[in-house]
């Protein structure tokens, strides 16, 4: 096989140019086979096979620079850089990370995870070279997606600055391509990076300037006239950067040919590269998004070789939206372009006209709600944890300093596994709490959530609701007390010991409670519900029989739920000690959530005994 001489950077120059048709094909084929066991991102990688293959064949790693936007589009990248053998442990504890890691190689210039980085990254990249007066080639690979963040535009608008090369990718797996435009590009392509053609224009203009200043005006206006005629991607060229394309990004010849005329430019020049999501793989073209990031599933037909058989947290969402939905006319939907990954499908489909998807452009969103909620609407923006906080500053002034109806619905809050770093949702109540005016809370179970979505819709002001990826806890469904803004809910009331559980820790609560029950403790717990306001009402009668109160949740510790329980223990004088269970203040690795759990000591047995050691230490 091909892919076997793939043991270090830059072996794909050992491979005949003839030959590279097939090697895409064994690489689509590895990528499916290890894929289907381990799960990963598949449709991206397989839609940049050939993209990818152009530009370690063109460049020379790690002296020159690729950085990959987002990142999930990455496996080829790591297959052509020595890394093969890593995928048998792909996502997994202790194994190779889904997306680039400056740790893991040195052909990964830069740690990506979230979109719309690269250009600003790769930007950053060129001023860095330029002042250390070196000469390696620096290329940003941004997909279409990505674009629709306000981040790459700010790049854009900056790297037009630029007099020296700078490579920007642009993956568009969305737009096909014109045979007329493809053929006058790819001549323009040639003839406007030629050599001779760059440096003559230079001369001409450079000639021109002082002595005839409106000839070159004219020149300059009769040449762009023309090109908007002919040439597509003329916003680029408006910004000042040159434009190629579009080229097939499956055409590994022809994508060798741009990345060698784009090299040959002074300034930041963008390729065009149209691809398709899913390629090589009939259930990833068919259903990209599925294939997005994807369990494991049988090679043979994409079937999922563990199929879901309860309801998870998104399902419970979806449900509950379409319900308010058809109660409350007021009631719209926002995502930033994950309709699917967050349950809003069906509320699209239903309620078309209140559905709004703004791409990925997470302060965008957060603004538009704002101004919906000034219009009369209640907003609920349905979105990652990890995303969110790239609004911080458009939460805190656009939507709590107005103190306006917007809901946000807060998903994959808390650990959320293998992808790693980036995406852990264990920052949010740390940040939203700094907020005056917002309301922060987080369900027990699948009926919580549908009680605080339906609350918080009817609340008058900004709220958070979180809750955690996976399948919904259907335990406790006894216990459905009324949501009463600020105010706990009591589950077990005993004495000494007091869990007060937060969101998806009251059902490790209740394992915990259990294991100190049979070791002889005396143990009450409690549904926090609220990060704030919390139950301070409840707390100073708490402090009257218990001994230790316990704060549990998915959360870092500085800035979250347990700390400011302990500032108002402290600032109240309550004769009570105090327990954080939190995460540690650290960025968490990939790994299965149970594997975590445990790493961290945030799991049931771990958590028993951190009680049992502080409530011996106070009781000695």
């Amino acid at each position: 096989m091909l892919l076997d001489s793939i043991n270090e950077p830059n072996d794909i120059k050992k491979i005949p140019k003839g030959e590279l048709d097939n090697l895409a094909l064994e690489i689509r084929e590895f990528l499916i086979d290890k894929i289907s066991i381990t799960g990963g991102h598949l449709a991206s990688n397989l839609g940049a096979v050939e993209l990818t293959m152009a530009l370690h064949y063109e460049l020379n790693l790690p002296k020159d620079k690729i950085i990959w936007d987002v990142g999930h589009q990455s496996y080829t990248h790591k297959i052509l850089t020595g890394r093969k053998e890593g995928f048998d442990k792909l996502r997994k504890y202790g194994g190779m990370s889904g997306f680039p890691k400056r740790s893991e190689s040195d052909c990964d210039c830069f740690d990506t995870g979230h979109s719309s980085t690269s250009i600003s990254a790769g930007l950053g990249m060129v001023r860095a070279r330029q002042l250390s007066g070196d000469d390696y080639t620096v290329v940003s690979v941004i997909g279409d997606g990505s674009l629709t963040g306000g981040l790459a535009y700010e790049a854009l608008n900056n790297a037009a600055k630029l007099d020296t090369n700078f490579i920007i990718v642009l993956n568009d797996n969305e737009m096909s391509i014109s045979e007329n435009v493809g053929g006058m590009a790819k001549y323009l392509n040639v003839v406007r990076t030629n050599e001779g053609y760059l440096n003559l224009r230079d001369d001409i203009y450079n000639s021109l300037k002082h002595s005839n200043p409106k000839m070159v005006n004219s020149i300059r206006k009769a040449k762009n006239s023309f090109k908007q005629l002919f040439v597509p991607g003329m916003v680029f060229e408006n910004l000042g950067i040159t434009y190629l394309g579009p080229i097939d990004g499956h055409d590994i010849p022809a994508m060798r040919a741009a990345i060698k005329e784009a090299k040959k430019v002074r300034k930041a020049v963008m390729i065009h590269v149209v691809t398709k999501k899913g390629k090589g793989f009939e259930p990833a073209e068919r259903h990209p998004a599925r294939f997005h990031g994807t369990e494991p599933f049988l090679p043979e037909n994409g079937i999922p070789r563990n199929p879901r058989t309860t309801a998870n947290y998104q399902d419970i969402f979806s449900t509950v939206m379409c319900k308010l939905g058809e109660r409350n006319p007021k009631a719209v939907a926002i995502t930033a372009a994950m309709a699917d990954g967050t349950g809003l499908k069906r509320f699209r489909n239903m309620y078309p006209t209140r559905f709004f998807d703004c791409g990925i452009a997470e302060e965008h969103a957060v603004t538009f709600a704002a101004g919906l909620a000034v219009g009369g609407y209640h907003p609920i923006f349905a979105v990652y944890s990890s995303f969110l906080q790239r609004a911080y500053d458009q939460v805190m002034e656009d939507v709590c300093l107005q103190k306006l109806p917007v809901t946000f619905a807060i998903d994959r809050a808390g650990l959320v596994g293998s992808d790693g770093e980036t995406h852990q949702g264990i920052f949010d109540i740390s940040y939203l709490s700094t907020m005056p005016g917002m309301h922060i809370m987080a369900p027990k179970n699948k009926w919580e959530l549908s009680d605080m979505l339906k609350f918080a819709v009817d609340f008058d002001g900004p709220s958070a609701i979180r809750y955690p990826r996976g399948n919904a806890y259907d335990g406790l469904a006894d216990h459905r007390a009324p949501i009463e803004m600020g105010k706990a809910e009591p589950l077990y009331e005993e004495k000494d010991i007091l869990l007060f559980a937060l969101g998806s820790m009251v059902k490790t609560g209740e394992k915990v409670r259990d294991i100190l029950i049979d070791k002889g403790y005396n143990c009450s717990l409690t549904n926090a519900r609220f990060a704030k306001p919390f139950d301070t009402e409840y707390l100073k009668k708490a402090a009257k029989n218990h001994k230790l109160i316990v704060t549990m949740e998915e959360n870092v510790i500085t800035g979250g739920f347990g700390q400011q329980v302990r500032s108002y223990i402290v600032d109240e004088g309550l004769n009570i000690e105090h327990l954080i269970i939190a995460i540690p203040d650290e960025f968490v690795t990939h790994g299965s959530c149970d594997e975590l759990y445990k790493e961290l000591k945030i799991d049931a047995e771990s958590v028993a005994q951190r009680v049992i050691g502080k409530y011996e230490e106070i009781n000695v």
